[in-house]
């Protein structure tokens, strides 16, 4: 399957409209005044084809520009959000730098709060498809627990993978003493992890779990879940804004006005993305609204850079191209330059609906320390 970069890069000028199906160039015998139109006998494909042809030949123009705009795109910082807090890079017009930032405080607190979802994920398709007289029974979707309890609630084929599960937490809380942590956060995970071990020998010895013990448990460690939360958010928030602190030295600050960020993520990730809260107060706070973009997918794409910096090309071509294409119509314009779609309004005008379909922005914690990591005024 070919890569958006190597289609790209293999079709420029008609070989765009080529790969897609259409000609984009006249033949030879319809060679003429460029504009002249000549009245020739074709059929009803033909003519149409011609049409399509013109959408290729822009969108082979439109591909050859945003190739060629990344080369000139400076300065970006792109954020990969992983399990280590974040993957950044810096690109600037003499070239890239990447770096790890945040602490492994970050990611060691996290590894021990994702133990009860840890035991969930082993035992979630063995579960009884009915929801018990539980207090939050009502933020349950019925149906979305028959899809997930898909496995006989009676068998004990859990067993063996809960027990495999059990060796991994046994294992880190015998040497959760020598990692060095904190002693709120060695309390917590030690904690964390007793609760685990609790639930999983009850259940084993019985044969038996539902969801009232398992929400016994993971109700229990909650108080020392958010001990690790607040260890790793301060761990990532020192290592982030460290970070952008050093970059913003190097780049400059007339040049760090100008900064793009581009965050990756997960679409379950995307709002209020925890990288995205923390570079906001390290960029210019005048152009964090078009400057700062978070960039949801699927999964992590093969080529994380490229991916950002093809989009962030589409963005600012477009941001231009929005005001030249529609100058007498600022509200399409700025569905050209956003996330809107250019036929949504007229769709929604032609179907009777008033509903505005737009995503609203996140809000952001504007709060700032003082001194770490200060916004140009």
């Amino acid at each position: 399957m070919a890569t958006r970069r190597g289609f790209i890069g293999s079709a420029t000028g008609v070989g765009t409209a080529a790969l897609l199906g259409y000609s984009a160039t006249p033949s030879a015998a319809d060679a003429g005044t460029v504009g002249e139109t000549a009245a020739v006998a074709v059929t009803q494909e033909q003519a149409r084809q011609s049409m399509f042809a013109v959408n290729a030949g822009m969108r082979s123009n439109y591909a050859t520009l945003k190739a060629e705009l990344i080369k000139h795109l400076a300065p970006v910082v792109v954020v990969q959000n992983d399990a280590k807090g974040g993957r950044f890079t810096l690109v600037t017009k003499d070239g890239q730098v990447s770096a790890n930032p945040v602490s492994q405080t970050f990611e060691l607190a996290k590894s021990i709060a994702h133990t009860p979802l840890g035991i969930f994920s082993v035992i979630a398709s063995y579960l009884a498809d009915k929801i018990p007289n539980l207090p939050n029974a009502d933020r349950m979707d019925a149906h979305d627990l028959v899809l997930v309890a898909f496995n006989d609630d009676m068998s004990t084929a859990w067993i063996e993978p809960l027990q495999a599960y059990a060796a991994t937490l046994t294992t880190a809380r015998r040497n959760l003493a020598s990692a060095g942590l904190p002693a709120a956060l060695t309390t917590s995970c030690g904690n964390i992890l007793d609760g685990g071990l609790a639930f999983i020998n009850a259940s084993i010895a019985a044969k038996h779990f539902d969801m009232a013990s398992f929400e016994a448990f993971s109700g229990s460690v909650y108080p020392d879940i958010r001990t690790n939360m607040e260890h790793a958010s301060q761990a990532q928030i020192a290592g982030v804004r460290d970070i952008m602190k050093t970059w913003r030295a190097k780049v400059g600050e007339e040049a760090w006005a100008d900064l793009y960020c581009v965050v990756l993520s997960q679409w379950t990730t995307s709002v209020l993305n925890q990288n995205t809260i923390i570079i906001k107060d390290c960029m210019n706070a005048a152009k964090v609204a078009t400057h700062l973009i978070d960039l949801p997918g699927l999964e992590t794409p093969a080529d994380p850079l490229f991916t950002a910096l093809d989009n962030l090309a589409r963005i600012v071509q477009d941001n231009i191209a929005a005001e030249m294409v529609f100058p007498k119509d600022t509200t399409v314009a700025d569905a050209l330059k956003g996330q809107q779609d250019l036929l949504s309004d007229e769709i929604l005008n032609q179907i009777g609906s008033t509903t505005v379909t737009t995503p609203a922005a996140p809000t952001y914690n504007t709060v700032a320390t003082p001194g770490v990591c200060p916004v140009r005024k």
